[in-house]
């Protein structure tokens, strides 16, 4: 029996235009194994709403076509169901695809659906919302925040983003419990990685791993911007861990204590959180065709 497959397409997400998908997917989709549906979202948490609808029809497989907050969208509302995801990568930064091999090219990705192999992986949770790539605060989050309000989409709005907050961003004060052991640290950013990298292969955690049970608290100390480009060689060498400014501890259930509710990203999505962030990983609750 065929296999029923949506495809869920975010029109805008990368500055990417998706004209034409449909036509694309149904070329190099095995249609011997599939029965093949298109959607188009038209605003944000469309994507939500449509993959909700498709696990009550009992859809196989929901393709996220998109970035990671459109795979975000997706995989929240598949989480602990027995629908999959697949995922073709069209997004600024492309994390969690990236880290799973799943090709950046759009034609090797729909055939990568083909092969129908599956790996169930973690997912986080931060005060409600599910993520699985990355979760943070700080700098990042700041950044994420801008970009989302700006309208240059894509690499280099995400370029222009991370210089207009750099030079002026303040680090800040956290109250950090990790599986029990309290530490109170001045950090310029925390991530919560699920798996090891923010996208376009800049790694924060190299450790990390989606099917671990484990998520990686990354502290990002206060370091001199004279020492911005070796912080940049860690990040995209794999070496972060490495860095006199980088500590990294993992562990199941992070409670983050701040002074003022800033934005948390979210899979790289701003989202409005309060002062206390209460986060745990959840093991091995999604299904990705990969």
């Amino acid at each position: 029996m065929k296999k029923r497959i949506l495809f869920i397409v975010n029109p805008i997400s990368g500055g990417k235009k998706k004209k034409g998908f449909e036509k694309r997917a149904i070329a190099d989709l095995d249609l011997a194994q599939y029965d093949a549906q298109f959607m188009l979202t038209e605003c944000p948490g469309h994507a939500n709403e449509l993959a909700i609808q498709a696990v009550a029809e009992r859809i196989d497989v929901v393709v996220a076509v998109g970035g990671d907050g459109t795979i975000n969208e997706i995989a929240s509302a598949l989480n602990g169901t027995d629908t999959a995801l697949g995922i073709i990568p069209e997004g600024s930064g492309n994390g969690l695809a990236l880290y799973l091999g799943i090709p950046l090219n759009e034609r090797a990705a729909i055939r990568r659906l083909n092969r129908l192999e599956h790996l169930s992986i973690d997912s986080g949770m931060i005060n409600g919302v599910s993520f699985f790539n990355m979760a943070g605060i700080g700098f990042d989050a700041s950044v994420s925040d801008r970009f989302a309000n700006d309208n240059i989409r894509g690499p280099i709005g995400y370029l222009k983003a991370v210089l207009s907050e750099i030079s002026t961003y303040k680090p800040k004060r956290y109250i950090l419990d990790i599986d029990g052991k309290a530490i109170e640290r001045e950090a310029f950013m925390i991530s919560v990685a699920n798996s090891p990298q923010y996208g376009n292969n800049a790694y924060v955690a190299p450790q990390a791993s989606v099917t671990d049970g484990l998520l990686d608290v990354c502290i990002i100390h206060k370091f001199p911007l004279y020492t911005i480009p070796m912080m940049l060689f860690h990040l995209f060498n794999k070496t972060a861990d490495q860095s006199e400014y980088v500590e990294i501890i993992p562990g199941k259930r992070i409670r983050i204590e701040r002074e003022t509710a800033d934005a948390v990203h979210v899979d790289g999505e701003p989202k409005d959180m309060g002062t206390v962030l209460e986060i745990a990983v959840n093991p091995n609750t999604l299904r990705i065709v990969c």
